[in-house]
């Protein structure tokens, strides 16, 4: 990426903090990125910039699985994602490639008018359309649209993104493994409906994702479909 003196790559968390702790009075945007994700190559432009733009600001690249331990700092559940800081004060917080959103954030916070921060969602700048009624389902509700979702196709695969756009680095692998098995598979992104996350943590008893769901039936995480391919027990469970 190309850079400017206020636009710095982090190459670990004591850098990080050397560089935050530098002026506490000055704006930080920091740009949560992965190589792989196509989303994040558009995004890392307007980082670019938008640190031409306001040379007041520190903008700080970083890797979000190279500098794990910045990401989880952050609860940096997936790339491209990015926060406001005012020293250690959180400003505003953005998630997926809302260059919009990203733009506005800064040139609010860089002119120095700091409103109250309100929390965003963890949803990309196009979420899907509502789901579930707008939130009011009852728990019975829930669940049986859970189970239509686990049951829509075959297999199915919960993730953070789309495997066109996979917005961490397990549900990227776990993508790129079924095609290299030729398995056909549809997936739904949990990024974009936070009632389906919470409640297949619950249903199936399995705190995180991505999470692969073949018959109806949760098969595991990245981890164990890894082990499955390469014992063969994976192919015998498509086919049956």
């Amino acid at each position: 990426m190309a850079s400017s003196s206020n636009l710095v790559t982090v190459n670990s968390a004591p850098h990080f903090q050397e560089l935050l702790s530098s002026d506490l009075n000055r704006v930080s945007l920091i740009n949560f990125w992965a190589p792989w994700a196509a989303p994040c190559v558009q995004m890392n432009d307007v980082v670019v910039e938008l640190a031409k733009k306001h040379p007041g600001i520190l903008a700080l690249n970083v890797e979000a699985e190279e500098q794990a331990d910045i990401a989880e700092s952050f609860d940096i559940e997936a790339v491209p994602s990015f926060i406001v800081l005012r020293g250690h004060t959180l400003l505003a917080r953005i998630a997926g490639a809302d260059a919009s959103a990203l733009t506005k954030a800064i040139a609010t916070h860089a002119a120095g008018s700091i409103p109250a921060y309100t929390p965003k969602s963890h949803t990309d700048a196009a979420p899907q359309a509502p789901q579930n009624g707008g939130g009011m389902e009852t728990p019975e509700e829930l669940d049986a649209r859970l189970r239509r979702l686990m049951t829509q196709s075959k297999v199915v695969l919960f993730m953070k993104g789309n495997p066109a756009e996979p917005r961490c680095g397990f549900s990227r692998k776990i993508s790129v493994l079924l095609k290299d098995q030729g398995v056909e598979f549809s997936s739904f992104d949990i990024l974009q409906d936070e009632d389906v996350r919470q409640g297949l943590k619950k249903l199936n008893d399995w705190p995180t994702f991505p999470q692969l769901i073949i018959n109806g039936e949760l098969v595991g995480g990245l981890d164990i479909v890894q082990e499955m391919v390469e014992t063969g027990e994976f192919a015998d469970l498509i086919k049956a």
